[in-house]
């Protein structure tokens, strides 16, 4: 015995013909979405490497083919789109930078990993510039992809000079990466050429420094002082004691 369904599958077959019957299958089947927010993404980062951070929506969906309100049930707003973008800036240094580190001594990783950092900048330059934006949200995923990225040299200092002073180490080295590839962007070396032997002068130079600093046991340690977070509460003196 048939089914109402089946009933009304027959009865529609001998009335439509089978393009009509298979029009009504084809409205039945959910639609699939034109795109992915990984496309999303990659199309900002070529509008952001091409135009700048002062993109529109409307440029996004565009470029991947989709509506406005596509585009904001993915992502709210620009910055949420900016800040998808940054996090995957991060990963992909992270992937760099771990390739990089390889060898047996760390120096030599460290260099290794300086270098392919001042690389992935100036193939990146917009890109790399967003990563340091002072106006990006700060998020727990944001967070947690930049510790990925200084993850990927952890190692490297440890061996280098400590378990003690790696971020000690770390700190020292990407400041002078970050000012030297944002001034090789902004081109602001103005007195001539050289700039890749200035690059590995004053990579050796700090890299070095890190070594005897480390070595030498008679070299004066920073002394550590506790963050305000972390500070006894003031206690009240007793009477006569300076």
């Amino acid at each position: 015995m048939q089914s109402v369904g089946e009933s009304l599958l027959d009865a529609a077959s001998t009335l439509a013909p089978t393009s009509a019957i298979a029009a009504i299958s084809w409205r039945a089947m959910p639609a699939q979405p034109k795109t992915s927010d990984a496309e999303i993404v990659s199309a900002a980062r070529t509008i952001i490497e091409r135009e700048g951070r002062d993109f529109s929506m409307a440029q996004i969906a565009a470029s991947v083919g989709i509506r406005g309100p596509s585009l904001y049930g993915r992502f709210p707003d620009r910055g949420a789109l900016l800040a998808a973008v940054e996090i995957e800036l991060w990963r992909e240094l992270q992937l760099v930078l771990s390739r990089a580190a390889r060898g047996d001594e760390p120096r030599e990783r460290l260099a290794a990993v300086a270098r392919a950092y001042r690389a992935f900048g100036k193939a990146n330059p917009k890109g790399y510039a967003l990563m340091y934006d002072a106006r990006a949200e700060r998020t727990k995923e944001g967070h947690d992809a930049r510790a990925a990225a200084y993850g990927a040299a952890r190692a490297s200092f440890v061996a280098l000079v400590g378990e003690a002073d790696a971020l000690l180490a770390g700190r020292t080295v990407t400041p002078f990466l970050h000012g030297f590839v944002s001034m090789e962007l902004a081109g602001a070396f103005r007195f001539g050429s050289g700039l890749d032997e200035a690059f590995e002068f004053a990579l050796a130079t700090i890299l070095d420094g890190l070594v005897r600093g480390h070595s030498s046991p008679a070299a004066p340690r920073p002394k550590r002082r506790p963050s305000k977070n972390s500070r006894a509460p003031k206690t009240t003196k007793p009477p006569g004691v300076g």
